[in-house]
C-alpha cells in the first residue's frame, strides 16, 4: 500500500499541475475544483475502483453528431474507463463542469493522450468545457445539474438483477445536494438495496455564487443522507489512506456515501485571494496571470 499511496499522491499533483498549466495557457479555468478533488480522482482510478484496460482513443475524435439512424457509430466517452463487462466496475462523473479535472486525470493514468487538450472547448471537439457523454471520460449526459445520480441508479439496478458483480462509482459535488432530484435518487437506491452504488462527493463547500453555506446550506450532510437511507462515511478528501479505506465499505446492504471535505485551494494557496468566489478562475490583469505562472515552478511539491 505504501506504494500505491505514493502513486497516488503523485498522479494527484499531476493533475493539479496540469489544470493550472492548462489555466495559464488559456486565460482561465476551473482551477479549484482540480484543487480539492485530485485526491479523490486519484485514490478511486489507482486503488478503488476496477476497470478494463481504456478502449478509447488517445486523441479524442471529433464529435459526430447526435445518435440517429444514418449517423453512423455513437461515441461513447465512457470508453476512456475501459470495456462495459459484468465483473467490472463503472464511473460516473456527474459534475460536468470538472471536466478539464477528469480529462487531466485520464492523461496522467494514460487513458487519454496529451494532445487530446489540444482540442478543449473547440468547435466540433468531444473534449467540452462541459463533458457530455461523448466527452471522454463521461459515459453519461448529467444534463442540469445533479441528474447523474438517477441514471446511475438505473443501471445498478439492471446490473444487480443480471446478477452482475461490477460496481457503480458516481463522483457528485457537494453543490448537487441542493437539488431535490438528488435526495429522490437516494431513496430509490435505498429503496431497491443498491449496494452496488458507491458515491465519492468533493465538499468543497464553494460554487458558483460564494459559499455552499451561504448560498443553501446542506448540512449536516451525513445524517441527512443516512435518513434517506443511505450510509455516510466522512473522510479528509486529501487523506490518501482514508478515500481507500472508505472504498472498501461498499456493498453492505445499503448505497455508499463518502463525504470528501476538501480544500479548494489545496496546493495553490494563491486562490484564497478571491474566496468566496473561487469557481472560475478568469485573469484580471496580466500582473495576476504572472502570479498564477510562477506557480508552475516547483509543483512538483505541491
Amino acid at each position: 500500500m505504501v506504494e500505491e499511496k505514493e502513486k497516488i499522491k503523485k498522479h494527484a499533483q499531476g493533475i493539479r499541475r496540469r489544470v493550472l498549466e492548462h489555466v495559464v495557457r488559456n486565460n482561465g479555468g476551473y482551477l479549484s475544483q482540480a484543487c480539492s478533488a485530485a485526491e479523490i480522482l486519484s485514490a478511486l482510478y489507482v486503488r478503488v475502483m476496477r476497470l478494463g484496460p481504456s478502449q478509447g482513443n488517445l486523441d479524442p475524435p471529433d464529435f459526430s453528431g447526435v445518435p440517429g439512424s444514418g449517423k453512423g457509430e455513437r461515441v461513447s466517452g465512457g470508453s476512456y474507463n475501459g470495456p462495459i463487462q459484468p465483473d467490472l466496475d463503472r464511473f460516473f462523473l456527474s459534475p460536468a463542469h470538472y471536466a478539464l479535472v477528469l480529462y487531466t486525470a485520464l492523461i496522467e493514468f494514460g487513458r487519454m493522450g496529451e494532445q487530446g487538450l489540444d482540442r478543449f472547448n473547440q468547435d466540433g471537439s468531444t473534449v467540452e468545457m462541459i463533458g457530455a457523454e461523448h466527452s471522454p471520460g463521461f459515459e453519461l449526459m448529467g444534463g442540469c445539474l445533479a441528474q447523474t445520480l438517477s441514471q446511475a441508479g438505473g443501471i445498478a439496478l439492471a446490473r444487480k438483477i443480471r446478477g452482475e458483480t461490477g460496481r457503480n462509482w458516481v463522483f457528485l459535488s457537494d453543490g448537487e445536494f441542493q437539488e431535490g432530484q438528488t435526495w429522490e435518487a437516494i431513496q430509490t437506491l435505498s429503496h431497491y438495496a443498491l449496494d452496488n452504488v458507491g458515491v465519492y462527493v468533493d465538499v468543497n463547500g464553494q460554487q458558483c455564487d460564494g459559499t455552499t453555506r451561504s448560498v443553501m446550506n446542506i448540512e449536516p450532510l451525513a445524517s441527512r443522507i443516512e435518513a434517506f437511507g443511505g450510509r455516510a462515511i466522512t473522510v479528509d478528501g486529501h487523506d490518501i489512506d482514508a478515500l481507500v479505506e472508505a472504498g472498501s465499505a461498499i456493498g453492505q446492504g445499503k448505497p455508499l456515501f463518502v463525504l470528501c471535505y476538501t480544500d479548494p485551494c489545496r496546493g495553490f494557496p494563491l486562490l484564497e485571494k478571491r474566496t468566496p468566489k473561487l469557481h472560475y478562475l478568469r485573469f484580471t490583469s496580466q500582473e495576476e496571470k504572472d502570479e498564477y505562472k510562477s506557480l508552475l515552478i516547483g509543483t512538483e511539491e505541491l
